[in-house]
């Protein structure tokens, strides 16, 4: 049985389309006005819904530790300003959830903002549909099990975990609630072409296997559309990419984000895909039809055939077109012997009122 999750007025699910998710995070770049832009911009190219993330740098990141690891890693590495400085910045006041909310429901898109500590989890809940746990809290049970309490939908990521952590996280989920979206993860945002290596969406299969009764997703960071589509054809139905308006911005999110060009070629390339899936169902299609009269071969006279002969193999040419009505080739065997009821010119289709004992 397929597993259905309402969120806000949409369906998710197997048989329902991918619910996109334009990951706006930190690209509002300070601007309350820019992230209301963005979310303009992230409709108009097909999202389904605005993440924000509510965090203060007190409460996500210690100043002292990233100090004390010495030189910054990995994407943080290219950050002009320190590990805490550039959270600070990012950060997004309460105040403006009202104004982001509004936004969001006069254009039409779901509206949700992922929480990284105890008040910013109590405060978003009057505010949307949805909850999103960062995969950096996949091991925080007590932030995971204050979400799933809150009887909402839950979006994990599950970027930079073993099995074990996913297991573990998931169950926190799911003993409080049912609703949970699944997402493979890889996150190292650097962008570069080397990280297809280690996205490894044959995951989606192990969580499927493993969890049967939650829905599968993928939060990514790669260029272009090719993790998102090999995704949604092995079953994820919630995309999350970050979303901004231009990839040459100073901002920790901006250089792997999708533009609005680039997102709505990756929905149109994902809708395409969703009507090419269909489903298990192995028939003649609707548009085949004809091609079935067209290709397949039917049961043919090999030559003048005089009513009242025997019918031998010789006397048989397999061809096209399969013309309705007409003998097929699977029942070859059962026409050799029989006779022939009235004449059959040379390539005239042999059919069962043809024949008789």
């Amino acid at each position: 049985m397929s597993v259905e999750i309402k969120i806000g007025n949409r369906i998710i699910g197997d048989n329902h389309p991918t619910y996109f998710v334009a990951d706006i995070a930190a690209n509002h770049d300070g601007s309350l006005e820019r992230a209301k832009y963005l979310i303009k911009l992230a409709k108009q190219a097909g999202a389904d819904a605005a993440k924000f993330q509510n965090f203060a740098a007190p409460k996500i990141v210690s100043d002292y530790g990233f100090k004390a690891l010495g030189s910054q890693q990995s994407h943080q590495a290219s950050w002009k300003r320190s590990v805490f400085e550039v959270y600070q910045s990012a950060s997004i006041p309460f105040e403006w959830t009202y104004e982001l909310k509004e936004t969001c429901d006069k254009v039409g898109i779901d509206y949700f903002s992922a929480p990284y500590d105890f008040e910013a989890i109590d405060f978003l809940d009057e505010h949307m549909p949805v909850y999103k746990i960062g995969s950096g809290d996949i091991d925080w049970l007590e932030a995971i099990e204050r979400i799933a309490r809150k009887g909402k939908p839950v979006f994990l990521a599950t970027g930079a975990s073993n099995i074990g952590d996913v297991q573990r996280a998931v169950h926190t989920v799911l003993a409080h609630n049912p609703q949970l979206v699944l997402m493979q993860c890889n996150t190292n945002y650097t962008g570069s072409i080397e990280n297809f290596k280690h996205v490894h969406l044959n995951v989606l299969k192990t969580y499927r296997a493993m969890f049967p009764n939650v829905v599968l997703g993928l939060s990514d960071h790669t260029p272009g559309h090719a993790a998102v589509l090999g995704a949604v054809a092995l079953g994820a139905r919630v995309i999350e990419k970050h979303f901004t308006d231009d990839n040459t911005r100073e901002g920790p999110d901006h250089a792997f984000a999708l533009d609005p060009i680039a997102w709505e070629e990756m929905v149109m390339r994902t809708r395409e895909l969703e009507m090419a899936l269909g489903d298990g169902d192995k028939r003649v299609a609707d548009n085949e039809r004809e091609t079935v009269i067209l290709q397949r071969r039917c049961l043919r006279a090999a030559r003048d055939i005089r009513a009242g002969e025997i019918i031998t193999r010789e006397m048989i040419d397999v061809l096209r077109p399969a013309t309705p009505g007409a003998i097929l080739p699977p029942e070859i065997d059962r026409v050799i012997g029989t006779k022939a009821l009235r004449d059959l010119p040379y390539g005239k289709e042999i059919r069962w009122t043809d024949l008789g004992d």
